[in-house]
């Protein structure tokens, strides 16, 4: 299994939904960073089960232990190992799919490669791994932040027709948690927060898209030809339990322009430095990062998981009738915020530590 990401900023997860807890280890830290703890566990408490009416309703504390890589409050540049436990587990709903595959789920696959799975929750493939991902990049975010002053803010652009009419230039992370869906556009929140529950009533789910934008992320950041930043992106992101597509800067919508609309031109500002008048790059040219503000988005397919009945085979291949039970999220969309914040936040961070080894080599 692929468990560890990044080169410089490395993690490594470990844990199953079911299991007694979630863990990760980050190395490759610089030494002597004071780590904010309390902030490390604000951004668990925004992706926890359980913070809502339309989220699962698994109730977990997740608070954080750090069991090394810090003395007096400071990073050692050992590694930093932390530890999530699992408490709220009842893998007794689960006893109905030991032997069935869930359809647009990670059962068939895991079975047919491995020869096993953890049929109590999904285990790896579970969305409580991302666990792991959250409380890495929390410290990822304090780094670069108080390095270059960079701030990475998601939010839910759109949950399947309802589109949220906002510039990411206006938002702010007030605006975004102003609601339980995340989506700064109050007006069409509350008509996304209808139609979840309605969905959750009928038994079904919805899926939607996730806009990040990083602001002053430094110049530089890349390496070209197969590590490019927005290839890095787009694997960090893809990594996400139920994301299936990615874009960044106009993305797709780009097809429809021409060159001459789609060029980003360069000027000189007050300061002296070269920006341009337009971002349909999304911040990132030819791989690297150019100094403007990193904007992508991340689609998120309808959780799989679902009450109503549907059609399936079991490990016998006989056709079946499944109905979902257990607890799950209608929508993934609010709670998957501060992942997709997460890995943007890692990728960035892995980065900018491999520019640093870099030039230190040169």
């Amino acid at each position: 299994m692929g468990n560890t990401f990044g080169k410089q900023f490395k993690i490594t997860s470990w844990g199953e939904s079911h299991g007694p807890a979630i863990g990760v280890t980050l190395d490759g830290f610089p030494s002597l960073f004071k780590i904010d703890v309390e902030h490390i566990q604000s951004e668990l408490q925004r992706r926890k089960p359980g913070q809502s009416e339309i989220s699962t309703q698994r109730k977990e504390e997740d608070s954080i232990e750090i069991l090394s890589g810090l003395f007096d409050g400071k990073t050692t540049g050992a590694p930093i190992s932390m530890l999530i436990w699992n408490k709220d587990q009842r893998s007794k709903d689960y006893n109905h799919l030991k032997n069935v595959f869930r359809p647009s789920h990670a059962d068939f696959t895991y079975q047919a490669k491995y020869g096993i799975r953890d049929w109590k929750g999904g285990g790896r493939a579970s969305a409580r791994e991302t666990i792991a991902r959250v409380a890495s990049g929390a410290i990822a975010k304090q780094w670069l932040a108080s390095k270059f002053n960079t701030e990475i803010l998601g939010f839910v652009k759109q949950i399947s027709d309802l589109k949220a009419q906002i510039s990411n230039s206006s938002i702010n992370h007030e605006s975004i948690e102003s609601n339980i869906v995340r989506c700064p556009d109050n007006k069409i929140a509350n008509k996304m927060i209808e139609k979840i529950k309605e969905a959750r009533k009928n038994g079904d789910s919805l899926g939607g898209i996730i806009e990040c934008v990083a602001k002053n992320v430094p110049v530089g950041l890349g390496e070209p030809v197969f590590d490019k930043l927005d290839a890095d992106l787009a694997k960090a992101i893809l990594s996400i339990p139920a994301c299936k597509g990615f874009e960044i800067g106009s993305g797709f919508s780009g097809i429809e322009m021409t060159g001459s609309e789609h060029n980003d031109e360069f000027f000189v500002n007050d300061d002296n430095k070269i920006k341009t008048k337009t971002n349909h790059s999304g911040g990132v040219q030819g791989g690297i990062s150019n100094g403007e503000d990193i904007i992508l988005r991340a689609a998120f397919k309808p959780t799989a998981t679902i009450i109503r009945s549907q059609k399936t085979v079991d490990s016998e291949h006989n056709i079946v009738e499944l109905k979902g039970k257990g607890r799950h999220d209608p929508c993934v969309l609010p709670r998957a915020v501060p992942i997709v914040e997460a890995m943007v936040a890692i990728v960035i961070a892995d980065h900018a530590l491999l520019n640093t080894a870099n030039n230190n080599r040169n």
